[in-house]
């Protein structure tokens, strides 16, 4: 058995699957593989990887590589957390939007900076995809790389490789309501539908009773509501409660960025979880150059932990080449017609259910209309999106910014287009002649 890891320089990611992996005595004595372009990163993944397993006493066979294509041979199993280009080009895609008047605080998954994060990272990921291919075609594929929703799209729809996309906000955010309602959550179960980071809880039971009657009545406690104010006004206004970060979600939606006083009302820090919108959230956290060896230290000084992450990785794996036990998540798949409200070519995030012979979808519900209807545009702009990288059309691209929640409630058509033409200018050495 030999499971991959390429971008392994993602430390948390590869750190916390590799633990969830070492779990499983399917995996007890697998090659671990771990690949990255990085030296520097790659060898001090390695040195995490192997006082996991060390500590874990397993007989891991641990292969650290700057080949990709070493690293694909052979392998049952791939895991995909990769950045195309460097810090540098998001920095750009933050600054430039910031310049007409573009609030981002993430930029990794919708609105224009994700959108060009996605004209970036669909060439790298379609190679990768290729190279599995012809390398390992039998080889289940993970991806975690963002934009989620757009890249999974591109895989699924121009090669055979055997792919699917996971997010751990479904979790996150399950979590997090079973918290606030005060219930186990081991006895809470739910149905999310919807595409990456804009799925809806349609259901939310405790022993098959409602929980949304207590959270309305929950995120009327200012503590409660300072918490994920955007995610709050969402569910007060839509009647569900949306998947990931209100940071995030004020980004993929007209309502919250679009003028000073209403990111200083919904997007501050007062009392607020990980994410509340602050500008340019996450590109300040890894501009940190000691960030990388921080996390590093931080790993091989805390105790090793006996339970799982709460990452499905491991998982999936486990169910799909390990020893068979089905695994219940929510995975990115084309919809073709699972969930009946949204458009039949889109990814969507829906529930699976992955055994060995593959991912089996459940009954999906129609989502509620006003749900359906913000998330079929934003599944919209994101197959534009993909058409517009297949074609190389910068029409397409500027039509999909254009039509974009937050880029349209700021600007203007033709101040939109200027701005396009500035990231195509940044981003030229990977987005090849766009026309």
């Amino acid at each position: 058995m030999k499971i991959t890891f390429i971008g392994a320089g993602s430390i948390s990611f590869t750190t916390a699957v590799i633990s969830d992996l070492t779990l499983f005595s399917a995996f007890s004595d697998a090659e671990l593989c771990l690949m990255d372009i990085n030296p520097y990163n790659l060898e001090k993944v390695t040195e995490c990887v192997r006082r996991i397993v060390k500590e874990r006493g397993t007989n891991n066979k641990i292969t650290p590589t700057t080949g990709r294509e070493e690293a694909l041979e052979g392998a049952d199993g791939v895991l995909i957390t990769v950045f195309n280009g460097d810090i540098d080009i998001w920095k750009h895609e933050i600054l430039i939007p910031k310049k007409y008047g573009i609030d981002i605080n993430v930029g990794d998954t919708r609105s224009v900076s994700g959108i060009f994060r996605a004209l970036r990272n669909i060439p790298l990921l379609l190679d990768i995809c290729h190279d599995v291919e012809r390398i390992c075609p039998g080889a289940v594929v993970l991806n975690y790389t963002n934009p989620m929703s757009m890249l999974c799209k591109a895989m699924q729809t121009y090669t055979s490789a055997d792919v699917t996309g996971l997010c751990h906000s479904v979790q996150g955010t399950s979590k997090m309501l079973a918290e606030w309602a005060g219930v186990p959550y081991d006895e809470v179960t739910y149905t999310c539908v919807g595409i990456n980071h804009m799925a809806f809880f349609t259901e939310l039971l405790h022993n098959g009773e409602d929980l949304y009657p207590i959270l309305r009545e929950k995120i009327k406690d200012e503590e409660y509501y300072n918490k994920e104010k955007v995610r709050n006004e969402i569910f007060k206004t839509f009647g569900y409660y949306v998947t990931e970060s209100s940071g995030h979600n004020s980004e993929y939606t007209p309502w919250f960025r679009k003028r000073p006083d209403l990111i200083r009302r919904y997007c501050s820090d007062k009392g607020a979880n990980w994410n509340p919108g602050e500008y340019a959230f996450s590109l300040n956290l890894r501009s940190d150059p000691n960030r990388f060896d921080n996390r590093v230290k931080e790993f091989m000084e805390k105790p090793l932990s006996d339970k799982f992450s709460g990452e499905y990785a491991a998982n999936i794996f486990n169910a799909r080449i390990g020893d068979g036990t089905p695994f219940h998540f929510n995975a990115n798949v084309i919809n073709n017609g699972s969930v009946e409200n949204l458009p039949y070519d889109a990814c969507v995030e829906i529930p699976v259910v992955a055994t060995a012979d593959g991912y089996e979808r459940k009954p999906c519900p129609p989502l509620p209309t006003a749900a359906a209807v913000m998330v079929s545009q934003t599944a919209g702009i994101e197959n534009l999106v993909v058409e517009a990288w297949h074609e190389k059309s910068k029409e397409k691209v500027y039509q999909a910014v254009s039509l974009d929640p937050l880029s349209s409630a700021v600007l203007s058509l033709e101040e939109i287009k200027a701005m396009c033409d500035e990231l195509f200018e940044v981003n030229r050495d990977f987005l090849g002649d766009y026309k």
